[in-house]
């Protein structure tokens, strides 16, 4: 309630083209893509239908850039615990785990931006499922790159694993299969970081 009593006066001092972003994202998150048209988010936005479209070229341009914009967001979560925590890779993957784990309140009645997206966008040619997988192949990879540094035996098993966890925790979280799904989510992944760790001095014992 609180945030939707302060959405005039924040719209109000938005440039145009944010405005708009700002009615999208509202609207995409609460209604999904298919059901929210143009003329519904020119209202939402205070503004016309033209003055979106000489932004946007389209709707699903409209829409792409939406999604590259909350890529964006779990993009620097990668950059803040990388700062947060440099050298130690292990940390770096439990900070992400915590940054997921924090944001599922919020997935509880909105859902994971993404894995709504992806049911409503079925052609793989649509820009806005393009923004996603690329964003996801990305992340992937950012992944695989710390369980590497971390010292993990397969890298890319574990990022695998990890990504289950954390998308299945949102998943779970959304239909409400599961409680305290941000302490088991962290607990599960700390497991799988630290059972797959490679010993201390292994390596060079087996060449001694």
């Amino acid at each position: 309630m609180a945030a939707t009593a302060r959405r005039p006066s924040r719209v109000a001092k938005l440039p145009p083209r944010e405005r708009i972003l700002d009615a999208a994202e509202e609207l995409f998150q609460s209604e999904g893509i298919q059901r929210v048209g143009v003329q519904a988010i020119a209202e939402k936005a205070e503004t016309t239908k033209m003055a979106i479209y000489r932004h946007f070229e389209t709707k699903d341009a409209l829409v792409a850039e939406w999604l590259r914009i909350v890529a964006a967001d779990y993009q620097a979560a990668f950059d803040r615990v990388e700062a947060e925590y440099p050298d130690r890779p292990r940390e770096q993957i439990l900070g992400l785990a915590r940054f997921i784990a924090e944001g599922l309140p919020t997935i509880s009645y909105r859902g994971c931006p993404f894995i709504n997206s992806l049911a409503e966008l079925p052609d793989r040619s649509h820009p806005g499922r393009q923004v996603i997988e690329r964003h996801k192949a990305h992340q992937t990879r950012r992944l695989v790159g710390m369980c590497a540094e971390a010292g993990l035996p397969d890298p890319e098993q574990a990022a695998a694993e990890i990504t289950f966890v954390l998308e299945g925790a949102q998943v779970s979280t959304q239909n409400g299969s599961i409680d305290q799904t941000g302490d088991r989510l962290m607990r599960i992944v700390e497991e799988i970081v630290d059972r797959r760790r490679a010993p201390r001095g292994a390596s060079r014992a087996a060449t001694d």
